[in-house]
């Protein structure tokens, strides 16, 4: 692993069937799934992200995508919405030509 984690220890097996044994199996396998789907720290020198989204619908927290130009992380409490429009009528303008 290239993450400083702490690897599972699995014991060497009994002669004869243990209990005690069989505990240690299935929760040294129970650590070892929760280090794989825990991605961990990340360090890079570069990175390229292909297809990134332009908003941050249907994305979870923490989510990169991009809006304006700029790399964003998706957030709760704000939101980059898809495809908004907005047409305004204000008043009447009246030109004439001499």
């Amino acid at each position: 692993m290239s993450r400083s984690v702490v690897r599972p220890q699995f014991p060497l097996p009994p002669v004869e069937y243990n209990q005690g044994y069989m505990a240690e199996i299935v929760r040294q396998f129970s650590v070892l799934i929760q280090q794989i789907q825990n991605p961990g720290d990340g360090r890079f020198t570069t990175v390229v992200i292909t297809n990134m989204p332009d908003n941050d619908v249907g994305l979870e927290q923490g989510s990169l995508y991009e809006h304006g130009g700029y790399v964003m992380i998706s957030e709760l409490n704000r939101s980059a919405v898809s495809g908004s429009s907005m047409t305004l009528t204000a008043g009447s303008v009246t030109v004439s030509t001499p």
